[in-house]
């Protein structure tokens, strides 16, 4: 397959947040047209947009019920197809998001398989008689055991490894494995580009079920377990490939945890499963497996992250490199110490992880730094997994406040409140209700506002755009390698980006004291500033608080 896809910029829609053209209060895919002129503005060439199909929405659209169908809400099939010509005429990809390890419980299969559990629908699933016993202590993504009881038929249990209306599909079925790869060919036909697959490493089980040491006083065990234990999900996905992308020189991303440092190449190597795959490194910073024991992240930690990272797949493949996603907290609300941030402080994470190796992938209202919402009660929140968290820390004793602190500062729904597109009502999102609160700072950060401000984070991200996709610069940026500088330095992140006979540094005062260094030597020019001045005397530089710019040498 073909790598037509390494130079460009990919920019993720969750259409539920992005853009509403008929005032219902939900965004849709005719919102989305009315914005690619905006995404072609700012330099956007493949958008990857996340569930649309037809779905009862237990978990925002990655609960399908027809994966050929479009939810009412966001439009009709003959409105997808509009898009995708739409986006050809300027030259733009569309991938989808790809969510076959599980479907909805309202899944044609699934009925059937409720109704017949013992019928060829029964068997594309893990379905079990409950006689046996719960075959497993395994604990889901959002709490509680991975198994139930099957609805309208209690003799029998199956396996869901997130909410319990999203049973998982079961791989090892090969007619199970045909109907999937006949509906990725159907969209494919229909001029998609590729994919982002979701939850890929959940599909390889950890066969026969059994239990796992106990890491709670509930007596489960983290699905993790699971995914980890597994093996032989190469044969899977190497079918999936032969059988789909290939055939179209499909651009895949794989949402890819917890794989084993051996098989990075069967992933993303010169013939891997995917094209590449997120780096999740960043984002599990911290983390932990209650939200009350996360920690906040360091400018140390980060760098550490990043640049293990960068190490890790240097002769391998590229990364997409992302900052926050659907599934996270705001990207600036997290990475740039609290107190820290500014438009400044914005501009310097932007340019960090915009020029590593790597594609970068820009989240809907990353481009002008939209931030945590302030929630202030639980009725706020929609997402399942945030409500979840609250309940698993009241068990552990914390307080309501302290419970509700800690599950909304991590929760998804912070990166689903409605694109801030102007200062007008509704942060001109909709006309109508929004189906979602908007984020409060909407007046002060806003799409408008920045289009017309040469110092905004907007334009920032276009200059960052623009100086990636330069033909002069198309050695280093896109093909060049990686060698990180100042590794032992606190709060300064700073790395080469090696080209043809020449490279570029960037280098960043990630903390708010200026601070003076001396570089290796002395640059020829100054690429991108994210202030409008220098202290720049041979090699001697002096840079303001989170001051970051990009330096071209030349041998």
């Amino acid at each position: 397959m073909s790598q037509w896809w390494k130079d460009k910029i990919i920019y993720q829609i969750w259409p539920k947040s992005f853009n509403d053209s008929n005032g219902d209060g939900i965004g849709d895919i005719q919102g989305i047209v009315e914005r690619l002129d905006y995404l072609k503005e700012l330099g956007v060439d493949i958008i990857w947009l996340s569930p649309v199909y037809a779905s009862p929405f237990v978990d925002q659209g990655y609960d399908i019920s027809d994966y050929q169908s479009i939810h009412p809400a966001f439009g009709t099939i003959q409105d997808m197809d509009y898009l995708l010509r739409e986006m050809e005429r300027r030259d733009m990809y569309l991938i989808m998001d790809l969510v076959v390890n599980h479907c909805s419980d309202e899944h044609i299969w699934f009925k059937k398989a409720c109704q017949n559990p013992l019928s060829v629908y029964g068997k594309y699933f893990y379905i079990v008689p409950k006689k046996d016993g719960i075959p497993s202590n395994v604990r889901g993504y959002f709490g509680g055991s991975v198994w139930d009881e099957l609805p309208g038929n209690p003799d029998y249990l199956y396996y869901h490894s997130f909410h319990k209306r999203q049973p998982d599909l079961n791989w090892e079925n090969p007619f199970l494995r045909k109907e999937i790869y006949y509906m990725i060919d159907w969209w494919l036909k229909r001029g998609v580009a590729g994919f982002r697959i979701d939850a890929i490493m959940n599909i390889k089980k950890d066969l026969p079920f059994h239990n796992y040491e106990a890491d709670r006083e509930d007596g489960m065990a983290s699905i993790v377990n699971v995914v980890q234990a597994s093996e032989g999900i190469g044969e899977f996905l190497a079918e999936m490939k032969k059988e789909t992308f290939e055939k179209y020189d499909a651009f895949t991303v794989g949402e890819v945890f917890h794989e084993k440092e051996s098989e990075l190449g069967d992933f993303i190597g010169t013939d891997g499963y995917f094209s590449t795959m997120f780096d999740f490194g960043p984002e599990l910073i911290g983390k932990a497996d209650v939200c009350y024991e996360y920690t906040e992240v360091t400018p140390k930690d980060y760098k550490k992250t990043i640049f293990a990272s960068q190490k890790r797949m240097e002769s391998i493949g590229l990364l997409a490199n992302i900052i926050e996603n659907h599934d996270e907290m705001r990207g600036v609300s997290r990475y740039i110490p609290e107190g820290d941030l500014c438009d400044t402080s914005k501009k310097a994470l932007a340019a960090v992880y915009f020029f590593l190796k790597g594609i970068p992938v820009i989240y809907q209202g990353q481009e002008i730094g939209m931030e945590n919402c302030p929630f202030q009660d639980l009725s706020e929140i929609e997402d399942v997994s945030t409500i979840n968290d609250y309940e698993v820390a009241l068990e552990a004793g914390l307080s309501e406040e302290e419970a509700f602190r800690c599950a909304a500062r991590y929760s998804r729904d912070n990166a689903r409140t409605p694109m801030q597109w102007s200062d007008d009502i509704n942060a001109g999102f909709t006309s109508g209700s929004p189906w979602f609160g908007i984020n409060p700072d909407y007046k002060q950060i806003n799409a408008r506002e920045q289009l017309a401000d040469e110092h905004s984070v907007l334009q920032f991200y276009q200059k960052m755009i623009q100086l990636r996709k330069d033909p002069d610069y198309e050695d280093i940026f896109v093909e060049g390698k990686f060698e990180p500088l100042y590794e032992d330095v606190d709060n300064v992140i700073a790395y080469y980006r090696i080209g043809e006979g020449r490279r570029v540094l960037l280098l960043s005062n990630y903390q708010r004291k200026e601070r003076e260094l001396v570089l290796p030597v002395k640059p020829e020019c100054i690429l991108l500033n994210n202030m409008d001045h220098i202290t720049l005397d041979g090699n001697r530089i002096r840079l303001e608080g989170y001051q970051t710019v990009i330096l071209l040498e030349t041998n």
